[in-house]
């Protein structure tokens, strides 16, 4: 992907009496709102070759041109990760995250993370805003995660998660047994006192989330969840929320409960498993470059499958008994 962007367009009559920023939405939608803006006020993105304003209007029939270079978006460090790329074209990568690989850079980890991995894989994601990642699985949550190799891209994703076209489903193991599928639909914002924790809160920001039941055992419930919206930690709060938090869950879940009469060998494996049971099972969206429509699935991890067999057994020791 060339580094350089020249792109020169008229302002077609019926677009005047707009401001600038909202026009070059239009005829530029390959880029950000917030992008663009930013090349306007930088005078990388001019009006008849003049630097204007983003509030200023246009009448028709202007010439409006896009010359810029993209620059590194953050001194980040390649780093020889080991990723699992499900599907990779000049558009977008499709990998499968492993669990215990933090996805971006922050306090405390500014080395090591998925976005490492993907600046040594692909380093032309140097010039993209967080190296084309659009959307975050937890440290502890494994599977599937679409990456954009370039703005336009990006651009195509970024709207398909806000419009909720895009599609992502999840599968979990949650504690207690649930009676029946349903929907949470309650907003989700910081915790109030514990910075590290996102809360239920009805002044947070709008949250939905499907959950159907896929196998009902004696003391668990594991299910597909299915995401309208992309909070942090969704679908653990509203698990949480429901009084159904997820296994191996230490922020939201609270310390194991151990109903009587398990097996041993559930015992061990519930206070042994070592994150969140939580996997992003499915991923489909329509194709920044082709508009068609794709869809992956990766299987479960083996800790993952290996919980639901003891669940089973479980399941299997009990209705012996009975």
């Amino acid at each position: 992907m060339s580094d350089q962007i020249n792109q020169v367009v008229e302002v077609p009559h019926e677009l005047g009496n707009k401001r600038l920023d909202q026009v070059a939405a239009q005829l530029f939608p390959d880029f950000s709102r917030s992008r663009l803006q930013q090349w306007i006020k930088e005078g990388q993105l001019t009006v008849d070759g003049d630097t204007w304003r983003g509030r200023d209007k246009l009448v028709g029939g202007e010439t409006l041109a896009l010359v810029t270079t993209l620059q590194a978006e953050g001194d980040w460090q390649a780093e020889d990760i080991p990723l699992d790329i499900l599907y990779e074209d000049e558009h977008i990568i499709v990998l499968n995250k492993q669990a215990g690989l933090v996805v971006h850079p922050a306090a405390g980890n500014h080395t090591g993370t998925l976005l490492n991995g993907l600046l040594h894989h692909a380093p032309e994601l140097k010039n993209i805003p967080r190296a084309g990642i659009v959307h975050r699985l937890d440290k502890d949550t494994t599977g599937l995660m679409v990456v954009a190799k370039t703005l336009q891209a990006q651009g195509h994703l970024v709207a398909q998660l806000q419009d909720r076209s895009m599609g992502r489903e999840y599968e979990a193991v949650v504690q207690g047994v649930m009676t029946g599928g349903g929907t949470v639909e309650e907003p989700i914002s910081r915790h109030g006192t514990q910075r590290t924790k996102m809360a239920v809160n009805p002044l947070g920001k709008d949250a939905v989330t499907h959950y159907r039941v896929l196998h009902k055992f004696p003391t668990h419930t594991y299910i597909r969840c299915k995401l309208e919206t992309g909070r942090t930690h969704q679908i653990r709060v509203h698990m949480s929320h429901i009084a159904h938090p997820l296994v191996g869950d230490a922020t939201y879940a609270g310390r194991t409960r151990l109903t009587k009469g398990v097996t041993p060998e559930l015992r061990e494996a519930l206070q042994n498993f070592p994150r969140q049971a939580l996997h992003a099972r499915q991923l489909g969206l329509i194709h920044p470059a082709t508009d068609e429509y794709c869809e992956w699935q990766v299987e479960l991890p083996d800790d993952f499958e290996q919980l639901l067999e003891v669940l089973a057994f479980d399941e299997d020791e009990r209705e012996s008994f009975e």
